[in-house]
Protein backbone atom coordinates (compact mmCIF):
# COMPACT_ATOMS: atom_id res chain seq x y z
CA UNK A 1 0.00 0.00 0.00
CA UNK A 2 2.80 2.62 1.23
CA UNK A 3 4.75 1.82 -2.13
CA UNK A 4 0.75 3.19 -4.14
CA UNK A 5 1.05 5.88 -2.56
CA UNK A 6 4.77 6.97 -2.91
CA UNK A 7 4.22 6.35 -6.68
CA UNK A 8 1.15 8.62 -6.22
CA UNK A 9 3.07 11.11 -4.72
CA UNK A 10 5.92 11.06 -7.16
CA UNK A 11 3.86 11.44 -9.98
CA UNK A 12 2.22 14.43 -8.97
CA UNK A 13 6.22 15.87 -7.46
CA UNK A 14 7.22 15.48 -11.58
CA UNK A 15 4.21 18.32 -12.47
CA UNK A 16 3.96 19.99 -8.97
CA UNK A 17 7.73 21.24 -8.59
CA UNK A 18 8.98 21.96 -5.30
CA UNK A 19 6.09 21.55 -3.21
CA UNK A 20 6.49 17.75 -1.27
CA UNK A 21 5.34 18.83 1.41
CA UNK A 22 1.95 20.42 0.45
CA UNK A 23 1.87 17.61 -1.84
CA UNK A 24 1.78 15.30 1.12
CA UNK A 25 -0.99 17.09 2.62
CA UNK A 26 -3.34 17.13 -0.33
CA UNK A 27 -3.19 13.52 -0.64
CA UNK A 28 -3.83 13.19 3.01
CA UNK A 29 -6.52 14.97 2.97
CA UNK A 30 -8.48 13.31 0.23
CA UNK A 31 -7.47 9.78 1.60
CA UNK A 32 -9.34 11.22 4.77
CA UNK A 33 -12.16 11.70 3.10
CA UNK A 34 -11.99 15.43 3.30
CA UNK A 35 -12.24 18.51 1.21
CA UNK A 36 -9.09 20.89 0.34
CA UNK A 37 -9.12 24.28 0.15
CA UNK A 38 -5.55 26.32 -1.27
CA UNK A 39 -5.46 30.20 -0.82
CA UNK A 40 -2.98 31.65 -2.97
CA UNK A 41 -1.79 34.48 -5.46
CA UNK A 42 -3.08 33.42 -9.07
CA UNK A 43 -0.20 30.96 -10.91
CA UNK A 44 1.32 29.48 -7.75
CA UNK A 45 -0.11 26.23 -9.86
CA UNK A 46 -3.11 25.44 -7.55
CA UNK A 47 -5.00 24.35 -10.42
CA UNK A 48 -2.41 22.10 -11.93
CA UNK A 49 -1.99 20.09 -8.16
CA UNK A 50 -5.53 19.66 -8.74
CA UNK A 51 -5.16 18.37 -12.35
CA UNK A 52 -2.43 16.19 -11.18
CA UNK A 53 -4.49 14.63 -8.48
CA UNK A 54 -7.54 13.64 -10.29
CA UNK A 55 -4.78 11.87 -12.78
CA UNK A 56 -2.78 9.98 -10.71
CA UNK A 57 -6.16 8.46 -8.37
CA UNK A 58 -8.07 7.91 -11.59
CA UNK A 59 -10.76 10.39 -10.90
CA UNK A 60 -13.41 12.31 -13.15
CA UNK A 61 -12.69 15.76 -13.32
CA UNK A 62 -14.42 18.63 -13.92
CA UNK A 63 -13.23 21.95 -13.19
CA UNK A 64 -16.05 24.88 -11.92
CA UNK A 65 -14.81 28.54 -12.95
CA UNK A 66 -16.27 31.07 -10.18
CA UNK A 67 -17.36 34.24 -11.19
CA UNK A 68 -19.64 36.84 -10.21
CA UNK A 69 -22.03 36.22 -12.18
CA UNK A 70 -22.56 32.06 -11.67
CA UNK A 71 -25.79 30.50 -10.59
CA UNK A 72 -26.08 27.81 -8.30
CA UNK A 73 -27.77 26.30 -11.77
CA UNK A 74 -24.50 26.52 -13.40
CA UNK A 75 -22.65 24.32 -10.63
CA UNK A 76 -25.70 22.04 -9.75
CA UNK A 77 -27.69 21.61 -12.93
CA UNK A 78 -30.93 22.27 -14.36
CA UNK A 79 -34.29 20.08 -15.85
CA UNK A 80 -35.10 21.32 -19.42
CA UNK A 81 -38.18 21.03 -21.39
CA UNK A 82 -37.83 17.85 -24.16
CA UNK A 83 -40.81 18.77 -26.33
CA UNK A 84 -40.38 15.20 -27.36
CA UNK A 85 -41.59 13.69 -24.42
CA UNK A 86 -43.47 16.38 -22.72
CA UNK A 87 -40.92 15.98 -19.39
CA UNK A 88 -38.99 17.76 -17.96
CA UNK A 89 -35.46 16.12 -17.89
CA UNK A 90 -32.58 16.83 -15.59
CA UNK A 91 -29.43 18.11 -16.93
CA UNK A 92 -26.25 17.22 -13.99
CA UNK A 93 -23.65 20.21 -13.64
CA UNK A 94 -20.20 20.10 -13.45
CA UNK A 95 -20.78 19.02 -9.88
CA UNK A 96 -21.20 15.61 -10.76
CA UNK A 97 -17.95 14.37 -10.92
CA UNK A 98 -15.25 12.65 -8.68
CA UNK A 99 -12.76 15.20 -8.01
CA UNK A 100 -14.25 18.94 -8.17
CA UNK A 101 -12.29 22.06 -9.00
CA UNK A 102 -13.96 24.99 -7.41
CA UNK A 103 -11.54 27.48 -9.34
CA UNK A 104 -11.39 31.04 -7.31
CA UNK A 105 -14.55 30.36 -5.42
CA UNK A 106 -14.54 33.42 -3.69
CA UNK A 107 -14.83 35.37 -6.37
CA UNK A 108 -18.36 33.94 -6.81
CA UNK A 109 -21.18 35.70 -4.81
CA UNK A 110 -22.05 33.77 -1.42
CA UNK A 111 -25.45 32.54 -3.00
CA UNK A 112 -23.74 30.74 -5.34
CA UNK A 113 -20.77 29.81 -2.80
CA UNK A 114 -23.65 28.25 -1.01
CA UNK A 115 -24.92 25.71 -3.75
CA UNK A 116 -21.56 23.68 -2.64
CA UNK A 117 -22.51 23.37 0.97
CA UNK A 118 -24.62 20.31 1.18
CA UNK A 119 -22.61 18.78 -1.62
CA UNK A 120 -19.72 18.48 0.68
CA UNK A 121 -21.19 17.69 3.67
CA UNK A 122 -23.83 14.84 2.80
CA UNK A 123 -22.37 13.99 -0.98
CA UNK A 124 -25.56 14.80 -2.30
CA UNK A 125 -28.10 17.64 -3.86
CA UNK A 126 -31.37 18.38 -3.89
CA UNK A 127 -32.30 20.10 -6.75
CA UNK A 128 -36.25 21.19 -7.42
CA UNK A 129 -37.14 19.06 -4.55
CA UNK A 130 -35.67 15.45 -5.68
CA UNK A 131 -32.31 14.24 -3.97
CA UNK A 132 -29.76 13.66 -6.23
CA UNK A 133 -26.45 11.17 -5.07
CA UNK A 134 -22.73 12.19 -6.30
CA UNK A 135 -20.56 9.77 -7.20
CA UNK A 136 -17.98 8.11 -4.94
CA UNK A 137 -15.73 9.05 -3.98
CA UNK A 138 -16.52 12.79 -4.36
CA UNK A 139 -13.54 15.55 -3.58
CA UNK A 140 -13.72 19.40 -3.94
CA UNK A 141 -10.82 21.25 -4.23
CA UNK A 142 -11.22 24.70 -4.43
CA UNK A 143 -9.14 27.44 -5.07
CA UNK A 144 -9.28 31.19 -3.70
CA UNK A 145 -7.27 34.77 -4.10
CA UNK A 146 -6.07 36.50 -1.30
CA UNK A 147 -9.33 38.35 0.11
CA UNK A 148 -7.25 41.50 -0.25
CA UNK A 149 -7.37 41.65 -3.85
CA UNK A 150 -10.62 43.00 -6.03
CA UNK A 151 -13.53 41.47 -6.78
CA UNK A 152 -13.96 38.68 -3.92
CA UNK A 153 -16.15 37.78 -1.57
CA UNK A 154 -15.07 36.01 1.42
CA UNK A 155 -15.66 32.72 2.34
CA UNK A 156 -18.32 32.77 5.97
CA UNK A 157 -17.42 30.64 8.75
CA UNK A 158 -19.48 27.91 7.67
CA UNK A 159 -18.30 26.86 4.66
CA UNK A 160 -15.02 27.26 6.00
CA UNK A 161 -15.80 24.46 8.68
CA UNK A 162 -16.93 22.09 5.68
CA UNK A 163 -12.81 22.44 4.51
CA UNK A 164 -10.97 19.50 6.33
CA UNK A 165 -7.63 21.53 5.09
CA UNK A 166 -6.38 24.88 3.85
CA UNK A 167 -3.02 25.14 2.29
CA UNK A 168 -1.02 27.76 0.42
CA UNK A 169 1.75 26.78 -1.93
CA UNK A 170 3.73 29.64 -1.77
CA UNK A 171 6.39 30.92 -4.06
CA UNK A 172 8.65 28.06 -5.07
CA UNK A 173 12.35 28.11 -4.29
CA UNK A 174 14.95 29.50 -7.01
CA UNK A 175 15.90 25.58 -7.66
CA UNK A 176 12.46 24.44 -8.64
CA UNK A 177 11.72 27.36 -10.14
CA UNK A 178 14.77 27.25 -12.43
CA UNK A 179 14.06 23.71 -13.78
CA UNK A 180 10.07 25.18 -14.09
CA UNK A 181 11.70 27.58 -16.77
CA UNK A 182 13.97 25.34 -18.23
CA UNK A 183 11.53 21.97 -18.65
CA UNK A 184 8.35 21.36 -20.42
CA UNK A 185 5.04 23.43 -19.96
CA UNK A 186 3.24 21.79 -17.09
CA UNK A 187 0.12 21.77 -19.60
CA UNK A 188 2.11 19.48 -21.83
CA UNK A 189 3.16 16.91 -18.93
CA UNK A 190 -0.38 16.63 -17.52
CA UNK A 191 -1.51 14.48 -20.10
CA UNK A 192 0.65 12.09 -19.70
CA UNK A 193 0.12 11.17 -16.33
CA UNK A 194 -1.24 7.60 -15.80
CA UNK A 195 -3.32 6.50 -13.36
CA UNK A 196 -1.93 4.92 -10.26
CA UNK A 197 -4.71 3.63 -7.91
CA UNK A 198 -7.62 2.49 -9.54
CA UNK A 199 -11.38 3.09 -7.93
CA UNK A 200 -11.63 -0.18 -5.53
CA UNK A 201 -7.33 0.47 -4.29
CA UNK A 202 -8.64 3.99 -3.72
CA UNK A 203 -11.56 2.70 -1.95
CA UNK A 204 -9.86 0.21 0.06
CA UNK A 205 -7.24 2.60 1.50
CA UNK A 206 -9.56 4.77 2.61
CA UNK A 207 -11.71 2.40 4.15
CA UNK A 208 -8.20 1.62 6.20
CA UNK A 209 -7.78 5.13 7.46
CA UNK A 210 -10.53 4.68 10.85
CA UNK A 211 -8.71 1.58 11.12
CA UNK A 212 -5.71 3.66 12.22
CA UNK A 213 -5.14 3.15 15.93
CA UNK A 214 -5.05 5.96 18.38
CA UNK A 215 -4.28 6.09 21.77
CA UNK A 216 -5.96 7.11 24.75
CA UNK A 217 -2.90 9.40 25.36
CA UNK A 218 -3.21 10.46 22.05
CA UNK A 219 -7.02 11.63 22.16
CA UNK A 220 -6.21 13.58 24.92
CA UNK A 221 -3.61 15.32 23.34
CA UNK A 222 -6.11 16.29 21.05
CA UNK A 223 -8.54 17.67 23.36
CA UNK A 224 -6.16 19.29 24.91
CA UNK A 225 -5.16 21.46 21.78
CA UNK A 226 -9.05 22.08 21.58
CA UNK A 227 -9.82 22.77 24.70
CA UNK A 228 -7.08 25.61 24.42
CA UNK A 229 -9.02 27.28 21.69
CA UNK A 230 -11.73 27.20 23.68
CA UNK A 231 -10.32 28.65 27.01
CA UNK A 232 -7.66 31.45 26.46
CA UNK A 233 -8.73 34.70 26.10
CA UNK A 234 -6.86 35.06 22.61
CA UNK A 235 -8.57 32.79 20.27
CA UNK A 236 -12.25 34.55 19.04
CA UNK A 237 -14.13 31.38 19.51
CA UNK A 238 -12.94 27.67 19.79
CA UNK A 239 -12.71 24.67 17.82
CA UNK A 240 -15.78 23.08 17.10
CA UNK A 241 -16.33 19.01 17.39
CA UNK A 242 -16.09 18.61 13.76
CA UNK A 243 -12.88 20.18 13.82
CA UNK A 244 -11.27 17.39 16.37
CA UNK A 245 -13.03 14.51 14.18
CA UNK A 246 -11.28 16.63 11.27
CA UNK A 247 -8.01 16.65 13.22
CA UNK A 248 -7.90 13.41 14.10
CA UNK A 249 -8.81 12.26 10.37
CA UNK A 250 -5.77 13.95 8.93
CA UNK A 251 -3.50 12.75 11.49
CA UNK A 252 -4.57 8.81 10.92
CA UNK A 253 -4.00 9.30 7.50
CA UNK A 254 -0.73 11.05 7.71
CA UNK A 255 0.21 7.98 9.82
CA UNK A 256 -1.27 5.87 6.71
CA UNK A 257 1.19 7.52 4.27
CA UNK A 258 4.31 7.06 6.42
CA UNK A 259 4.00 3.71 6.40
CA UNK A 260 2.25 3.35 10.03
CA UNK A 261 -0.56 1.81 11.69
CA UNK A 262 -0.86 4.02 14.55
CA UNK A 263 -0.77 7.38 15.01
CA UNK A 264 2.08 9.80 16.88
CA UNK A 265 2.07 13.67 18.49
CA UNK A 266 4.33 14.02 15.17
CA UNK A 267 1.49 13.10 12.98
CA UNK A 268 -1.11 15.58 14.61
CA UNK A 269 1.40 18.31 15.08
CA UNK A 270 1.96 17.93 11.24
CA UNK A 271 -1.51 18.38 10.14
CA UNK A 272 -2.77 20.68 12.77
CA UNK A 273 -1.46 24.57 11.11
CA UNK A 274 -3.84 22.84 7.86
CA UNK A 275 -6.46 21.56 9.86
CA UNK A 276 -7.14 24.47 12.26
CA UNK A 277 -5.57 27.79 10.29
CA UNK A 278 -8.58 28.67 9.27
CA UNK A 279 -11.00 27.55 11.40
CA UNK A 280 -9.49 30.39 14.27
CA UNK A 281 -9.32 34.04 14.38
CA UNK A 282 -7.73 36.09 17.35
CA UNK A 283 -10.27 37.95 19.79
CA UNK A 284 -8.63 41.03 18.99
CA UNK A 285 -9.27 40.82 15.02
CA UNK A 286 -12.14 38.17 14.45
CA UNK A 287 -12.13 39.23 11.05
CA UNK A 288 -9.05 38.74 10.26
CA UNK A 289 -6.39 35.90 9.58
CA UNK A 290 -4.56 35.02 12.76
CA UNK A 291 -5.21 31.08 12.84
CA UNK A 292 -1.49 31.04 11.97
CA UNK A 293 -0.27 32.87 15.13
CA UNK A 294 -2.32 31.15 17.14
CA UNK A 295 -1.33 27.41 15.57
CA UNK A 296 2.47 28.08 16.76
CA UNK A 297 0.92 28.96 20.31
CA UNK A 298 -0.96 25.79 20.58
CA UNK A 299 2.12 23.91 19.18
CA UNK A 300 4.36 25.72 21.43
CA UNK A 301 2.10 25.61 24.53
CA UNK A 302 0.19 22.61 24.61
CA UNK A 303 2.03 19.77 26.12
CA UNK A 304 2.08 16.67 24.13
CA UNK A 305 2.05 13.97 26.81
Amino acid sequence: MRTRLDACLNAVNQVVLGKEPQVRLALTCLLARGHLLIEDLPGMGKTTLSHALARVLGLSFQRIQFTSDLLPGDILGTSVFDKDTGQFVFHPGPVFAELVLADEINRATPKSQSALLEAMEEGQVTIEGATRPLPEPFFVIATQNPVSQGGTFALPESQLDRFLMRLSLGYPARVAEKALLLGEARREILPRLEPVLDHAELALIQAEVPKIRVSDALVDYVLRLVEATRSHAQFAWGLSPRASLALLAAARAWALLAGRDYVIPEDVQAVLPSVVGHRLREQADPAGHGGGALVQWLLREVPAL
